[in-house]
């Protein structure tokens, strides 16, 4: 018997489904969670992770680690030296100069955790990382997690070399072919991971399969998609016709929930870490006052897999002469040293996205990080005011699909959120605005894997 198989491969997250024309199955990818981070780790012996494993073991290594970067050897030169007298001749002996580039390996780096690869496939530039000294293309560092993927699939529904496989409308990038180029990529990892025959599909025409196969006789012939993900926001606007339905546009820009997060912690938490201090230090013969280098600090900061190369002396002995010249700031200093020393990026951060959750919820939060001592309450208009930019980007991609497709908002019937972000009051209050009483709510994690495994079944 035929199973439809649906894979999303994610920038955050992955899923995967089967459908047997009946029932529909998610996998599930770590123990009993279908949901699992789209993550790998290499180690030294060049042994990869996946997951939640991966992320685990990237903490556990880099944890409390000081980084000591030391000069790689670029070159090496030899020359012959004789330095004889004519009347007693001596061998000519060699000697080796070795030529020393920039303070670039980790001597004491354990391994390398890679996550949001996917927000890489579509730039051509960017075609192979050095793991240990070893160049691995784009693909081979996804290629794990896909097949893993396939060998839950396998050992939930049997052997499978086939699915419908889900891609964002636009990857990110601004260059003219990134599209080809990431879809290419992700082509050959699939081959790799033993998925030979693939069929690509947008993932918010996958989301809107998914929703009609679970209400089929919902009224209504136009049908828009919002698919908030963590690293694309995707729009599609079907028609339906009496068995299927035609695409009529599709659109995306480069805007996630990740970005949101960011925001966050860039707005809340970079100020109580020591933003727009002063610093003073002894210099040759007087003291030396100037504005903290935080700028230095921001993007490692609010880029969790790479946060831990902030533990080396140059970060780390400014943050301690402010500790130490006292006063106010040196309050928020300690915390800075304590969020590198303990490589808490990776905590903070998931505790930012619960934060955010629970602002969909209620109509303020709290911001609890213990480990900081730090403890923030916003409320929502405070946490909209926040992302305003990032909402008027909402609000303008969605109108540029309906002028897309040559429509106006009261001709949608039909209005389907899904993706983590979507759960954003904001982000619904403008679709309200513009589609009274049509938007309606789907699953929002794993509505993009459900429908592509029905495509699949169907062979749409």
């Amino acid at each position: 018997m035929r199973i439809g198989i649906g894979i999303d491969f994610g920038t955050t997250n992955s899923t995967a489904a089967v459908f047997d024309g009946e029932r529909l199955s998610l996998v599930a990818l770590e123990s009993s969670n279908p949901i699992m981070p789209s993550a790998t780790y290499i180690d030294r012996e060049l042994q990869t992770m996946t997951g939640q494993n991966a992320i685990d073991r990237y903490i556990h290594d880099n944890t409390g680690r000081t980084v000591e970067l030391i000069p790689e050897v670029v070159a090496e030169i030899s020359q012959f030296v004789e330095a004889s007298e004519a009347e007693q001749p001596t061998p000519v002996a060699t000697t080796t100069q070795k030529i020393y580039g920039a303070a670039v390996v980790d001597s004491g780096l354990q391994g390398r955790l890679f996550r949001g690869t996917k927000r890489l496939l579509g730039d051509s530039h960017v075609r192979r990382l050095m793991v240990f000294d070893h160049p691995f293309r784009l693909v081979a560092l996804i290629t794990p997690i896909l097949l893993h993927i396939r060998n839950r699939l396998t050992a939930q529904a049997g052997p499978v070399d086939y699915g419908h496989i889900g891609h964002p409308v636009n990857f990110e990038g601004r260059q003219q072919f990134r599209n080809q180029t990431a879809l290419t990529r992700l082509a050959e990892a699939y081959k790799h991971a033993g998925i030979r025959t693939q069929h690509f599909y947008p993932e918010p025409v996958a989301a809107a399969v998914s929703y009609l196969g679970a209400n089929p006789t919902v009224a209504g012939e136009l049908l828009l998609t919002l698919d908030f993900g963590g690293g694309t926001l995707d729009f599609c606007i079907l028609r339906r016709r009496a068995e299927y339905f035609d695409v009529v546009t599709t659109h995306g820009i480069a805007l996630g929930g990740d970005h949101i997060d960011q925001r966050l912690f860039r707005e809340l938490l970079f100020p109580l870490l020591g933003k727009d201090e002063r610093w003073r230090r002894r210099g040759m013969d007087r003291e030396i006052e100037t504005r903290f280098p935080f700028e230095d600090y921001e993007e490692l900061l609010v880029n969790w897999a790479v946060s831990y190369t902030l533990n080396q002396n140059k970060y780390t002995t400014p943050v301690f002469d402010c500790i130490e010249q006292g006063g106010a700031a040196a309050v928020k200093f300690a915390r800075l040293r304590d969020f590198i020393s303990h490589n808490l990026s990776y905590v903070v951060f998931q505790v930012i996205k619960d934060f955010k959750a629970q602002l969909s919820q209620a109509p303020e939060a709290v911001l609890d990080i213990p480990e900081l001592d730090v403890e923030l309450r916003l409320t929502r208009s405070e946490f909209e005011a926040t992302i305003g930019d990032l909402l008027d980007r909402v609000a303008a991609a969605l109108d540029d699909t309906l002028q897309r497709a040559n429509l106006a908002a009261a001709d949608i019937d039909i209005v389907l959120c899904t993706g983590g972000s979507s759960l954003i009051p904001a982000v619904r209050r403008i679709l309200d605005e513009r589609f009274p009483h049509q938007v309606v709510e789907h699953d929002p994690f794993t509505s993009v894997a459900a429908g592509l495994a029905i495509a699949n079944f169907n062979g749409w």
